[in-house]
């Protein structure tokens, strides 16, 4: 009876492992009308129209989230802006809000260049990058998030990792820049889920993957 109780502890137990929901991977992006991420030059989003419905839109996406995810170049570009945000008596309230958010949620860069990671709740992966996204999604957790980075989200597509694509198009087209998805060649069939068209002339799309 003893190893009959085993036994059938050990399926209950990865009957459960099996069916737990696992977590999903979100990108949340803003491009231009004809497709960029950024202009010219290195962090040209001015272009962007962020107005408080939009604010608020993206704080009903983050309320599920409680890791976010960035290659090397955004990752250090966002330390550098939010880390000075609590010091700046000019900064917005959605600044501010965001800042205490995103400096104790869990921040995960992945680069080979990197030696170390100095944030607050951030760590470095430096290999193995598949295979530790696939781990943190087999976690217990909220959802998992790629806030710009798009240079990674194209990696990360690539490997089909991404859940649900939140993509916000902008009245505006730039005529150049860097493309959302870039050097990708394999094609990734995706589903419209939900769309919503904003005040500013925004609309926010939400695919998910069509397999």
């Amino acid at each position: 009876m003893e190893i009959r109780g085993e036994s059938m502890s050990q399926e209950f137990i990865r009957s459960n492992t099996e069916n737990r929901k696992l977590r999903k991977v979100i990108m949340l992006m803003h491009i231009s009308l004809d497709g960029f991420v950024q202009g010219e030059q290195d962090w040209d989003i001015s272009w962007i129209s962020f107005t408080d419905e939009l604010g608020q839109y993206s704080k009903d996406i983050l309320s599920t989230v409680d890791t976010v995810m960035w290659g090397r170049g955004t990752y250090q570009g966002m330390q550098n802006y939010w880390t000075s945000v609590p010091g700046n008596p000019s900064a917005s309230d959605y600044d501010k809000g965001h800042a205490e958010w995103i400096n104790k949620t869990t921040k995960i860069v992945f680069s080979t260049t990197l030696d170390q990671t100095d944030w607050a709740n951030s760590r470095l992966v430096k290999v193995n990058m598949k295979e530790e996204i696939i781990r943190l999604k087999e976690q217990p957790g909220g959802d998992i998030i790629i806030l710009g980075s798009p240079r990674f989200a194209s990696n990360v597509t690539r490997h089909r990792l991404i859940d649900e694509y939140r993509i916000n198009v902008h009245p505006v087209i730039l005529g150049s820049g860097l493309p959302l998805f870039n050097n990708l060649t394999d094609r990734i069939k995706l589903k419209l889920v939900a769309n919503r068209i904003f005040q500013s002339g925004v609309t926010g799309l939400v695919y998910q993957l069509d397999n």
